[in-house]
């Protein structure tokens, strides 16, 4: 059976056993989860929003809400769906490294180059060391993550072959931002990630900035605005750094946390400056 054929049987079944209806045969509308807005939802409503701060207390509506998008977004991911979802940079798009035809799709939909590689979001430290090979002081690791960077390494055996085929090397996020953390560890594998948006098209800070491409979307998570959308410097994204040389270290991209990592890397751990190569 073709990944293709397999990602969509796994997608009825799993959305199936949550409730979760795939809509008429060839249907690829996005439903849309917002956060609260500060006046209380109209009586009677179906909590399916993100809180604001993320920061929610055990069997609150706020909670039950966070919990169902979290399981939606985990069911259309197994599935074999793109997702669209808040990080604390940008907007992005995320689905199963382990997917081969999700993989496709994201680069189709984003009209990517398929030379360019995408990101692995993981759900904690621990995860970096199955799905890389380690080079740098753990804590090292735990001081630049989670936070505003993708950090290169030499890529495991663990991760599928057709994740960036023409590289040894794959970048790890692990945002700062609560739903994407409990949403990679209730996933319980390793998520493709990119930004929302089409190739060469800036960035997307809010979920209407990337509108367009809603019908190709399974699910889009709302998480409000991110950061101050007048000012380009929120558009940059995460800092990439090559970290796959020992002893060294090599910014891909500058991107919105440049001065505090290197700072770390060099005045903290002593890394030399190189030339990086990922991208």
């Amino acid at each position: 059976m073709s990944p293709a054929r397999r990602c969509r049987g796994m997608r009825a079944a799993v959305a199936a056993s949550v409730g979760l209806s795939e809509g008429p045969a060839g249907s690829r509308s996005g439903r849309l989860f917002r956060p609260p807005s500060p006046a209380p939802a109209a009586p009677g409503a179906r909590l399916l929003r993100l809180p604001e701060s993320g920061a929610v207390q055990a069997a609150s509506p706020e909670r039950a809400g966070w919990t169902e998008a979290l399981r939606a977004a985990v069911a259309e991911l197994r599935a074999g769906a793109v997702v669209a979802v808040p990080t604390d940079t940008l907007y992005g798009l995320a689905c199963a490294a382990s997917c081969s035809a999700a993989l496709r799709a994201v680069y189709r939909l984003k009209g990517r180059s398929e030379a360019k590689p995408l990101a692995v979001c993981l759900g904690r430290v621990a995860d970096v060391y199955r799905y890389c090979r380690v080079r740098v002081p753990e804590g090292l690791l735990k001081d630049l993550l989670p936070g505003p960077v993708t950090l290169v390494m030499e890529r495991s055996e663990e991760l599928n072959k057709d994740l960036n085929p023409f590289t040894p090397l794959v970048g790890i996020r692990i945002p700062d931002h609560a739903f994407m953390q409990d949403l990679a560890q209730m996933f319980e594998g390793p998520l493709a990630l990119t930004s929302a948006n089409l190739s060469s098209q800036a960035s997307s800070l809010n979920v209407e900035e990337f509108q367009d491409l809603w019908p190709q979307l399974s699910l889009v998570i709302d998480g409000g605005q991110i950061g101050d959308g007048q000012s380009p410097e929120c558009r940059l994204g995460s800092t990439v750094v090559d970290l796959s040389v020992p002893g060294k270290f090599g910014i891909i991209r500058p991107g919105c946390a440049l001065e505090s990592t290197t700072a770390i890397l060099q005045q903290k751990y002593g890394l030399l400056p190189s030339h990086a190569s990922y991208l």
